[in-house]
């Protein structure tokens, strides 16, 4: 869809949509760049105030990924005017308010339409120095993967969309789904990496695809490194995924290659469509004890779940 488009030729555009990264970055001057996105979403969860703060962190994720500094943003609101309670709006505003806050961010406005469902996210624009952008781009052979977050929240979502989520594996989705990736981001930037992408709708592997083709080289995943939300398994053994993981794992035929044995439910998971999820982060393997401290010493989990590779360019290989 995009390629039918006129293609940008502003030499300040330092990121544009060539490679599929998570945000544009416009530079101003020598030292000083924009880092711009937009993001909004249907309900994920039945709580108004969670769904807002989801949904917010969900927005700046693309900022932290650049390695940018989100300091303003615009709300996104759609919603049915004549049926939808005002009291459900507000919190969902509140949720999104205290999230940005959370952030350092300053709501600086928006836009409310009448819709027929309920959407709620934002614009943000950050600001990052031209010369540390970090895109999902520029991985290199022998760089190790780490993820920031568990997958899951697309299992758990439709299940709980069906009424059959316990209210404990809920909590765990919407904790993670809520956190900011502001910690990692500042982990990664202070030790310095060669690539980062968030981990949102396109799940796991769609997103290192993005990567690896990006890059030009291939990667490796080891799925039994890759962690879990608690309740997942159980509930993807129940039948409960969105439809967008299985488009996902189409999407990918012919790029992904499963190793012999792997069970079955694998795929799936990795695809998983996922909301505000983790950053998967390439790093020099000598600087990959430096991260795993930085992040500890920030409070953010951190699992090694792969490497880039210099074989097999735009394919991933995914291990036992």
């Amino acid at each position: 869809m995009l390629r039918h488009l006129p293609a940008p030729t502003d030499p300040n555009l330092l990121v544009g949509i060539n490679t599929a990264d998570d945000a544009g970055v416009y530079r101003l001057s020598d030292d000083l760049a924009l880092v711009q996105t937009a993001d909004f979403f249907t309900p994920i969860v039945d709580d108004p105030y969670a769904y807002g703060a989801i949904a917010v962190a969900n927005a700046l994720s693309d900022i932290y990924a650049m390695g940018g500094r989100p300091i303003t943003a615009l709300n996104l609101l759609a919603y049915p005017v004549a049926r939808l309670e005002l009291e459900i709006v507000t919190e969902i505003l509140r949720g999104g308010a205290d999230k940005f806050r959370e952030a350092g961010v300053t709501v600086v406005g928006g836009h409310t339409i009448d819709d027929a469902e309920p959407k709620y996210g934002a614009a943000v624009t950050g600001l990052i120095h031209p010369d540390r952008i970090v895109t999902n781009a520029s991985a290199r052979p022998g760089d190790v993967l780490v993820l920031t977050k568990p997958l899951g929240t697309g299992v758990i979502s439709t299940a709980l969309k069906a009424g059959h989520a316990s209210d404990d594996v809920v909590a765990g989705a919407v904790e993670s789904m809520a956190r900011l990736n502001a910690a990692a981001s500042a982990a990664m930037v202070e030790i310095g990496v060669d690539a980062a992408t968030d981990i949102t709708g396109f799940g796991l592997l769609g997103h290192l695809g993005e990567m690896v083709t990006a890059c030009g080289h291939g990667a490796e995943i080891r799925a039994g490194a890759v962690p879990l939300l608690p309740g997942t398994l159980e509930l993807l053994a129940q039948g409960y995924l969105p439809g967008g993981s299985r488009r996902n794992l189409r999407s990918l035929e012919g790029r992904v290659r499963f190793a012999e044995g792997l069970p079955e439910h694998i795929p799936l998971l990795l695809a998983d469509a996922q909301t505000s999820g983790g950053l998967l982060i390439a790093v020099p393997e000598e600087r990959i004890d430096a991260l795993c401290d930085g992040l500890a010493a920030r409070s953010v989990p951190a699992a090694v779940v792969g490497r880039i590779t210099a074989d097999h360019p735009g394919h991933i290989y995914v291990l036992a």
